[in-house]
């Protein structure tokens, strides 16, 4: 299976109002490869929300399935069948639950593109703020190791910051890879700790980048996409 977009840019709708999310979906979404809701917004709004946006874009479905296997595998068919493309779960899952997932993602693929994206390590942590029950390793040795595990059981998608893409795609050439933690020279890096611009991480082996705030706090929010889709290499 690949996965591909029309182009790298993934649009994050971390805003709590339905009708900005719709309008923008409707507006920016066929200018982007994928929308990204998350819990903040499903939350509120259910799967209504994704089948809407679906009509404009890919969309991603944030929500980091992290339980038993078959509460995650039936969490991803929901999403699936809400119109989802995309959908996160956490790498600590385990091989039971993430070998069911690769499963189910293989069934679902038949039906239309769909890919599960495994969680690493979520880029607002550094190196000196990791839980405490972690093993004393880098983040990068973490991320590794959630990388060979889901891939050993047959998921090719990952979340990573663009720091790790590069290690993980000169190991795993056929991963897709989607990384936050992308800001261009002049925006603020907010709660992101791991950054990078979008150009760097395309070149370091990102398939895809997610961007929120950036330019949906933009008073002009089409002239801020306009410059992340112009940063990107051609």
């Amino acid at each position: 299976m690949v996965f591909q977009l029309k182009n790298p840019i993934i649009l994050a709708l971390d805003i709590d109002s339905k009708s900005e999310v719709t309008h923008l979906g409707k507006i920016l979404g066929p200018q982007v490869g994928a929308l990204k809701v998350g819990p903040r917004i499903v939350v509120r709004y259910g799967a209504e929300v994704v089948s809407q946006l679906a009509k404009s874009a890919p969309v991603f479905v944030d929500l980091k399935f992290l339980d038993i296997p078959s509460t995650m595998v039936s969490s991803v068919k929901a999403a699936f069948d809400a119109g989802a493309s995309m959908a996160t779960v956490h790498g600590w899952a385990g091989a039971e639950a993430l070998e069911e997932l690769a499963r189910v993602e293989k069934e679902l693929n038949k039906m239309r593109p769909f890919i599960i994206l495994v969680v690493t390590i979520l880029t607002s942590f550094k190196e000196d703020g990791l839980p405490p029950g972690m093993i004393k390793k880098s983040i990068k040795d973490h991320v590794m190791a959630l990388v060979d595990s889901a891939y050993k059981c047959g998921l090719r998608g990952f979340v990573c910051s663009p720091e790790e893409a590069t290690m993980i795609k000169e190991k795993y050439s056929d991963v897709f890879l989607v990384t936050p933690g992308v800001r261009l020279p002049d925006d603020e890096k907010g709660d992101q700790k791991r950054v990078t611009t979008p150009a760097e991480a395309i070149k370091n082996g990102s398939s895809a980048l997610v961007v929120g705030r950036p330019i949906v706090e933009s008073k002009n929010k089409q002239e801020a996409l306009e410059k992340y889709l112009r940063s990107i290499p051609s």
